[in-house]
């Protein structure tokens, strides 16, 4: 999204709708608009605060899904001990 773009001037939806971080739940994207073309430093800050936490979210997806592919590969694992002492 670039959030320069004329057509977020009066919008007043979060930056990404989905996202729970400080900066979606607090500001709507006119504000974020206005900082960004107005050049105030704020902007940055807060461009940065929400992708840290999407960067930090997408990771905690991956470490959730490697430890289930973890999780089934003892599993599968424990299966086959099973099977072999029955």
């Amino acid at each position: 999204m670039n959030i320069k773009n004329a057509r977020f001037a009066r919008d007043q939806e979060p930056a990404d709708p989905k996202c729970g971080c400080m900066v979606c739940s607090r500001y709507t994207r006119a504000y974020l608009r206005h900082l960004f073309v107005s050049g105030e430093p704020l902007a940055a800050v807060l461009n940065t605060v929400h992708n840290l936490a999407h960067y930090l979210d997408t990771m905690r997806s991956v470490r959730h899904a490697i430890r289930l592919g973890e999780m089934r590969a003892k599993q599968s694992d424990n299966s086959a001990v099973s099977e072999q002492t029955s």
